[in-house]
């Protein structure tokens, strides 16, 4: 039975509306506690601020169409490749940095072309393939350099950042050759960020006594009352925002919700451990307010691959 996708304007439209009036009553808020409450909210004014130019950068992208989408997030990729490389020390070693940069572009690229068999947008066979040559490039630079100390911590290093940064992350890149793609984009990205929301929400309200620690030594203000409240609202999202993909069933609305609900907290807090284990609080400082690019697209990485899969599993767009 064919697919019949909503409405890539109408769903545009509606997000940018939804967006648009968070950030207004947002701004109205800070602004009244600011000047009527005379509190010092300057730190959040810096976060509130980032996300004015975030939001808009995206949606442009977006609203330009899947090339620029594309562009962006493999921009995302190869900046949060080098945070991580900068706080693990592999960027002291350029041939292998270099590397990773070369595979983050040629899984960009990947989800950028047509495949050659069919025409259609997106070389699904070429970007499922590409760890295993990534891999095999990273492997052999030692080869090629004749170098063998601190080779294979190097190595481990480069594999983790492309794997997990690169090429999971770009998934939601790869999303853009979907038909439907800006209600599968629009809906990860602010479904996952009303995840986080509702973690530190429901944390505070729920874990305010008795707190009980999701894990105590990887990020200790991470309650299970905000995570088990981000699951539930994580749950709702799916049915409430279902013009994005109104074909879907309650089957795959489940799992979406389940997707975004525990690989969104999954994605953070493996980031958490990397920053804990090099004793660091962010990744870097290139968004004020947030920290860095990965801090601020960590819980994608674990939920647009799931999520890719998902939908490639039962409507085969590729």
């Amino acid at each position: 039975m064919p697919i019949h996708y909503p409405s890539q304007p109408t769903i545009f439209l509606v997000y940018a509306t939804i967006l648009l009036g968070i950030l207004m009553v947002a701004g109205g808020t800070l602004a009244f506690m600011t000047i009527v409450l005379g509190r010092d909210v300057r730190p959040i004014w810096a976060t509130y601020l980032s996300w004015c130019v975030l939001v808009p950068l995206v949606f442009v992208a977006i609203y330009w169409g899947r090339i620029p989408t594309i562009f962006l997030f493999t921009i995302f990729a190869v900046l949060g490749f080098k945070e991580f490389a900068r706080a693990t020390g592999l960027y002291r070693d350029w041939w292998m940095t270099g590397a990773g940069y070369l595979a983050i572009a040629a899984t960009g690229i990947a989800a950028l072309v047509h495949n050659p068999n069919d025409g259609s947008p997106g070389w699904y066979g070429l970007y499922m393939a590409l760890p295993a040559y990534a891999i095999a490039l990273f492997i052999m630079m030692p080869i090629l350099r004749n170098h063998t100390q601190g080779q294979l911590q190097a190595v481990s290093l480069t594999i983790l950042g492309y794997i997990y940064i690169g090429w999971m992350f770009l998934h939601l890149a790869f999303l853009a050759d979907c038909p439907n793609f800006k209600g599968y984009i629009l809906f990860i990205l602010v479904a996952v960020e009303l995840n986080d929301v509702a973690a530190y929400v429901f944390g505070h309200l729920l874990g305010r006594r008795g707190r009980h620690q999701l894990r105590s030594n990887i990020s200790p203000n991470k309650t299970w009352e905000g995570a088990l409240g981000a699951l539930a609202t994580s749950m709702a999202l799916p049915w409430l925002l279902r013009f994005s993909f109104p074909y879907f069933g309650a089957t795959q609305l489940i799992l979406t919700g389940l997707i975004v609900g525990i690989g969104g907290q999954l994605g953070d807090l493996s980031i958490s451990v990397i920053k804990r284990d090099l004793g660091i609080k962010d990744m870097g400082t290139l968004i004020p307010g947030h920290g860095g690019v990965l801090d601020r697209i960590d819980s994608l990485m674990y939920s647009a691959p799931l999520f890719l899969h998902m939908v490639h599993f039962y409507y085969k767009h590729w």
